[in-house]
């Protein structure tokens, strides 16, 4: 064959072997890059079948070259050897050289097969390296680690001690046996139960348990130790599990951290933080806490008290004495309720401050009524012992206030403690120095009255409050000289009110300052429309002012207004101001009084004769009349008629208000005997039952018209 036949014979050749081979070993060519790759390889195989002289060596490197690129299958080697068979045999026996052909595909095989065994020997002994390299990496890493962990073991700060599952102690470090006090020797005769402790928290060796048995692989907690020698150390603990290569139980590795300090600084604060400072007694937050476990007692017949007490007069001690004999007489009083409890501290009995002079005694578990007040006794004898304060002997009181309840019920601790600061205060208002024991009704009561002074801003704001008047009347002819302005509250809820209801409450909040406003207006309004309608009858309308209006720096200003804006004359209004009001009227608020009356409004000491009063005091008060109160008009006994004794005081009272050239108005007239009787006594005015109650002023306009 010419060299101009060979190269289509390679380029054949190339295309056949390329299809046969392909994807007979793991080798990441395309197509195309592998028939570029063979052809060379073809062209040397067509030129050895061609050439005069046979040379072995190419169809033999040619084989060994295949497995050097990776073509190792089996498949690739037989299809090579059936492709050379295939596309070469024709040209061989066209030159005569089909043993050639033979003895090419034998070298190729030998070339193949030579290359695998060196592969496959070079790859045993790259494995045999990496195995050597990787033993030997191991055991330096072995021996590293077990020299780190011998020096993290014997130089740790930690405490770390090795036993096996039965609790034998068998390795620990110098850090554990300085904070046990043990050699390591004497460790190894130990066992961990060995270490069990009286404060050990519940449950702690049930864990143990647990572990060294594979339910848990670690746990951690504070626990207390006891030293050789005596004395405790408080650590935190973490215990772990160390498993065999099949996973069960082999070991017990405990690490501990000497914590006592940081628990004895834990202890200090939680005390701190539950007990008060000044007197070291349990504080309101610890009281609580121990209220709420009692009541929660699932005792069905257990039952808890309180006894809530405070100092009486403490304040004036304060003001006196000063802040540190108060301190003084607080860390006493508290010495001595704790000494006088103690007989009950079996029953959880806590004495405890709540702040201020106030103390409370909590008797979880009380055995009755007899129990609770036999102990509110105790504290009262307790305090009223003399204390020595500032080199001078004092005697103090307290009162109390006492409360039972049965555990388990749906009373909360602070409505308990809400009860009980309730009864504390009855027994102050009863007399001081005195225990008072809780009333429902009376409780319900207060409430009643708390949510009344609470709900006054709100029923002013939202207009429930009206003006009722009752006539005053002449007694000369029946006339009708003027009314009162009575104050009303229409509740949305309980409906009309009564002022003795609500009055005080509003005095005691100060709501009767803008109130008392309120009603003058509307008073002095109402009357100058009256006036208006009816000149001829020149109507006076009288206002209740109570102490707290009086005071008020801007009260003269407020009259003022009232009448400037409603045109009333000044004479026209009178002002009512109870007895006791004006009998201790000085300073500022007699100057107000007397503005007022040079002003040319009237005053009047309304309920005169109830305090039996410092008559010659009325001289130099602005006064301009005296109502009469209605017990010398209706008799002490409410008997038609007062007594004789009444009727003479009655008698005296009118004369000496003429005398002082005073208007006398008796109030609470119920019957024709008692109007007669105060005509009589030339008194000037009179209102009650038997003229008229007290009416909307539609209703009183109406009989203002009827009347002449």
């Amino acid at each position: 064959m010419s060299p101009e036949s060979a190269e289509p014979l390679a380029e054949r050749l190339a295309r056949a072997w390329t299809r046969a081979i392909s994807r007979t070993s793991y080798v990441s060519m395309a197509h195309r890059e592998l028939i570029d790759y063979l052809t060379d390889s073809a062209k040397r195989l067509a030129g050895t079948l061609e050439a005069d002289r046979y040379d072995p060596v190419t169809p033999y490197s040619i084989g060994f070259a295949l497995v050097e690129d990776h073509f190792t299958e089996p498949a690739s080697l037989d299809r090579t050897l059936t492709v050379l068979g295939e596309e070469l045999a024709g040209p061989a026996a066209e030159l005569g050289r089909t043993p050639r052909l033979a003895a090419m595909q034998g070298a190729l095989a030998a070339g193949f097969a030579r290359a695998l065994k060196d592969r496959t020997l070079a790859e045993q002994e790259s494995i045999r390296d990496a195995a050597l390299t990787a033993r030997s990496a191991a055991e330096e890493a072995r021996w590293t680690s077990e020299a780190r962990f011998r020096a993290i073991f014997a130089e740790a700060v930690i405490g770390i001690g090795v036993a096996e599952l039965d609790g034998s102690i068998i390795d620990v470090n110098s850090a554990i046996c300085d904070m046990f006090g043990y050699t390591r020797e004497e460790f190894f005769t130990q066992n961990v139960t060995t270490f069990i402790h009286p404060q050990d928290a519940p449950g702690v060796w049930d864990r143990y348990r647990d572990l060294i048995d594979g339910k848990l692989d670690h746990f951690r907690l504070e626990k207390p130790y006891a030293r050789k020698g005596g004395g405790s150390i408080w650590t935190d603990l973490v215990v772990s599990l160390v498993r065999a290569h099949d996973g069960t139980p082999r070991y017990v590795v405990a690490m501990v951290e000497d914590i006592t300090e940081r628990h004895r600084l834990q202890l200090q604060l939680e005390h701190q933080a539950l007990h008060d400072p000044l007197t070291d007694l349990p504080n309101r937050t610890l009281l609580f806490t121990r209220l709420e476990e009692a009541l929660a007692d699932p005792e069905t017949d257990g039952r808890v008290g309180l006894c809530y007490l405070d100092l009486d007069g403490f304040k004036a001690i304060n003001d006196t004495l000063g802040h540190a004999a108060g301190d003084q007489l607080l860390r006493t009083v508290a010495g001595r309720l704790a000494a006088a409890v103690s007989g009950g501290a079996a029953n959880g009995t806590l004495v405890a401050r709540m702040g201020g002079d106030e103390f409370v005694v909590l008797v979880p578990r009380s055995s009755g009524t007899a129990e609770l007040v036999g102990v509110a006794e105790a504290a009262l004898a307790a305090v009223r012992r003399p204390v020595r304060l500032e080199g001078r002997s004092l005697t103090v009181s307290a009162s109390a206030g006492l409360i039972e309840r049965p555990a388990g019920g749906d009373t909360s601790a602070a409505e308990l403690m809400k009860a009980a600061d309730t009864t504390l205060y009855w027994a102050k208002a009863d007399g001081r120095d005195r225990w008072a024991f809780f009333d429902p009704e009376r409780y319900a009561t207060d409430i009643s009255r708390y949510r009344l002074s609470a709900e006054l801003p709100r029923a002013l704001a939202q207009h429930e409050f009206f003006v009722e008047y009752q006539p005053l009347v002449r007694l000369g002819d029946d006339g009708l000289a003027g009314v009162e302005a009575l104050v009303r509250w229409q509740h949305p809820e309980l409906g009309l009110l009564r002022p003795d209801l609500f009055v005080p409450l509003a005095e005691e909040t100060g709501v009767i300052v803008p109130l008392g406003r309120w009603v003058l207006r509307e008073a002095c309004r109402q009357a100058a429309r009256w006036r208006a309608a009816h000149p001829e009858k020149a109507l006076l309308v009288s206002v209740n002012v109570a102490v707290r209006q009086l005071r008020e720096p801007g009260f003269v200003a407020d009259v003022r207004e009232a009448l400037a804006a409603t045109g009333l004359e000044p004479g026209a209004l009178q002002l009512e101001l109870t007895e006791s009001t004006l009998m201790g009227t000085t300073g500022e608020p007699l100057r107000r009084l007397r503005s007022l009356a040079d002003l040319g409004v009237r005053i009047a000491i309304d309920d005169f004769g109830t305090g039996y009063s410092n008559l010659a005091y009325l001289r130099h008060l602005p006064v301009t009349g005296l109502k009469l109160a209605g017990t010398f008009v209706t008799g002490k006994t409410r008997a038609d008629l007062p007594d004789r004794v009444d009727r003479e005081i009655l008698a005296a009272l009118v004369r000496l208000a003429h005398a002082l050239g005073l208007t006398v108005v008796a109030e609470g007239v119920e019957t024709a005997d008692q109007a007669a009787l105060l005509r009589t006594l030339d008194c000037d005015m009179v209102q009650g039952w038997h003229y008229a109650r007290a009416e909307p002023a539609d209703a009183f306009s109406a009989r203002l018209a009827a009347t002449p």
